[in-house]
């Protein structure tokens, strides 16, 4: 399946300063899907006071699970915060439900995975999350022209590796902005 040069799959979307929504103020998401359909993405900075531990036994397999790995879970979005998503590097042995984002990314939604990232047998470079972003046809494309989002080209370091309070800041500096010297003005010419 080929991508439309238009996408912004495997892309960072940055919200502007001015952004005054709850769920998305200060954040950067990873866009997973994108197309005239719509577009998915996962927040990437937005840890919650929860850890792999406590979500695994919330869907009782903590018992079996010698917990090696646990690792913060973050809040991916407003839609279905109850639903996990895993976003994680392309691996050899592909878990139960798994979406090929880009040669380097997956997103996998089965609990497989997140009993062998506790396990310590999954893979390192990967971020657990709950809910994700959503956007209607042409919404995402509105909000851009509106000036609510900035974006650039996902880097794997960020995403994966990046302390979490880092990863706006450094998703802006790939655009060569600061965020903290733009304006909450907006306005078009």
């Amino acid at each position: 399946m080929s991508i439309k040069t238009s996408s912004l799959r495997d892309q960072f979307l940055i919200s502007m300063p001015h952004m005054h929504d709850a769920h998305f103020e200060h954040t950067v998401t990873y866009i997973c899907d994108h197309s005239e359909y719509g577009a998915m993405g996962i927040v990437i900075n937005r840890p919650l006071d929860l850890r792999l531990d406590a979500l695994l036994e919330h869907l009782n397999t903590a018992d079996s699970l010698q917990i090696k790995d646990n690792r913060q879970i973050y809040a991916g979005g407003p839609v279905q915060g109850e639903r996990g998503f895993v976003l994680h590097a392309s691996q050899d042995s592909p878990w139960l439900a798994t979406y090929q984002v880009t040669d380097e990314v997956c997103l996998t939604t089965s609990i497989d995975i997140l009993e062998d990232i506790a396990a310590g047998t999954g893979t390192p470079d990967a971020l657990i999350a709950l809910g994700y972003a959503g956007w209607g046809a042409g919404q995402l494309e509105r909000e851009i022209s509106d000036n609510a989002w900035l974006s650039c080209p996902a880097n794997l370091d960020i995403l994966f590796r990046l302390p979490a309070e880092q990863r706006l800041h450094a998703a802006a500096s790939i655009l060569g902005i600061n965020l903290d010297l733009l304006t909450a003005q907006v306005g078009h010419t």
